[in-house]
């Protein structure tokens, strides 16, 4: 389902506006979308662009709650103003996930450690760095028309959370994406899912370091 591409700030025209997180250049809050770049990365290229995504917003998150280091739950704030198609499905997925672990909690809200978007892109929806601490998600009308949306923006999301894609696993499994078609409709994590994400976020912030 991800289909992410590295991301090289000058390969897709990326910005970094004062106190926001990186956008895409041609980013537009209508239906238009942005103009993406040529080609799709390979999955060692992918995986290490959504690793980078997680480390970007454990690195956001800390900085915003440094007067806290020992809280058990970190708080990751998101934007989905400028995915306004999807901002019921984005709660939705913000819930299953908010159920589902205990040390990593997402809120709607201002001051985002990452923001949602949308429109076209061949390559699908995805989730993506600037490498300098700006993180977003991409999700594709298309791909949201031929795939269960909700399935969609979790898998997406659970890249934030620092899981990796792994196309060939059951639908029962997230990140399988869209690897078991398009009838998968599940939007849960599994067990073994949810368990990694608890490990990555033990204790908050007092391991992010």
């Amino acid at each position: 389902m991800n289909r992410s591409m590295t991301v090289l700030a000058a390969a897709l025209g990326l910005v970094l506006a004062a106190g926001t997180a990186a956008v895409p250049a041609a980013a537009a809050t209508t239906a238009q979308g942005y103009t993406p770049a040529a080609g799709i990365a390979a999955k060692s290229s992918e995986d290490a662009n959504n690793k980078a995504f997680y480390e970007a917003v454990m690195k956001s998150a800390r900085a915003k709650q440094a007067a806290n280091p020992y809280l058990l739950a970190v708080t990751v704030t998101y934007d989905a103003s400028q995915a306004p198609t999807f901002r019921t499905v984005i709660s939705q997925s913000a819930q299953i996930w908010n159920s589902s672990v205990a040390n990593v909690q997402l809120r709607s809200g201002t001051n985002a450690d990452f923001r949602y978007y949308e429109g076209n892109d061949s390559r699908g929806s995805y989730a993506s760095t600037d490498g300098h601490g700006g993180g977003y998600i991409f999700l594709d009308y298309a791909q949201n028309r031929q795939y269960s949306s909700l399935r969609v923006v979790a898998h997406e999301t659970g890249h934030v959370l620092g899981l990796p894609d792994h196309y060939s696993g059951p639908c029962s499994e997230l990140m399988s994406g869209g690897g078991p078609g398009t009838s998968c409709t599940n939007p849960n994590p599994n067990t073994t899912e949810r368990s990694r994400v608890n490990s990555l976020w033990l204790y908050g912030l007092a391991v992010a370091g």
